[in-house]
């Protein structure tokens, strides 16, 4: 297999994330701003964490004074899925890819770096991967940035409408995938319904968010695991043959 090692693609094929992320990430940046952070505080959590999920989840847990162990549980929970994706994405590194590089490059996988790398039929050297991964990554800080700053700017009922942005971000990745798979949209239902238990509940809402998010995720995807798997494609179509 052929080993595609240019740099100049990979900043080709990472341009329309960075464009995506221009966007998202300047909504996180009125958002931590708003919680109470400061710009050079919002601007370091973007430049060492490529997590929109996982900054828009400790930036709350922070701001509240939770601790380090809440914080790092929150985080390994919503970010486990990275660890599969870079497995995955193992089968289809190049041989110019050392060791460090595979560091390197593991902080830089995210959902559609992920995408864009596993549509690739050849295998990818370490210039392809930091090309795609430097512009996503310009763009997540950038956009922070400068949301941060708009957000000491602008007025604020602006930034309160502009700080919806990023929940209607993740609104838009669950809906599509909601309506495809019941049990999707009922877990969906399922877990919203329990958080709001932990908030309102006399008896739960003494449980900081952070936990709350982890017991709530951890509780009703593993419910829904065991309850109604989802049957990758091959098996669906022997299943289908064999009826």
């Amino acid at each position: 297999m052929s080993e595609n090692n240019n740099l100049r693609m990979g900043l080709r094929d990472g341009l329309p994330i960075f464009l995506g992320y221009l966007s998202v990430s300047f909504a996180f940046g009125i958002f931590a701003v708003s919680s109470g952070l400061t710009i050079i505080e919002a601007l370091l959590i973007s430049m060492t964490n490529l997590t929109s999920a996982g900054q828009l989840a400790g930036v709350p847990i922070i701001c509240t004074g939770g601790s380090l162990i809440e914080l790092a549980a929150t985080e390994l929970i919503i970010n486990l899925r990275y660890s599969l994706m870079s497995v995955s994405l193992s089968q289809k590194i190049g041989k110019s890819v050392k060791t460090l590089d595979r560091f390197l490059i593991s902080f830089g996988i995210t959902d559609e770096i992920f995408a864009v790398s596993a549509s690739k039929r050849s295998s990818l050297g370490k210039k392809y991967f930091y090309g795609l991964i430097i512009t996503p990554y310009l763009g997540w800080s950038g956009g922070t940035l400068i949301g941060a700053i708009a957000g000491n700017i602008l007025p604020e009922i602006v930034i309160s409408a502009l700080g919806i942005a990023i929940y209607g971000m993740f609104i838009a990745i669950v809906i599509p995938e909601a309506k495809k798979e019941k049990a999707t949209a009922l877990c969906v239902l399922c877990a919203a319904l329990l958080g709001c238990a932990f908030e309102y509940l006399p008896f739960l809402s003494g449980i900081s968010g952070g936990f709350a998010i982890i017991i709530s995720a951890v509780t009703i995807s593993t419910l829904f695991a065991l309850l109604a798997p989802i049957k990758d494609a091959e098996t669906g179509e022997e299943d289908a043959q064999n009826a």
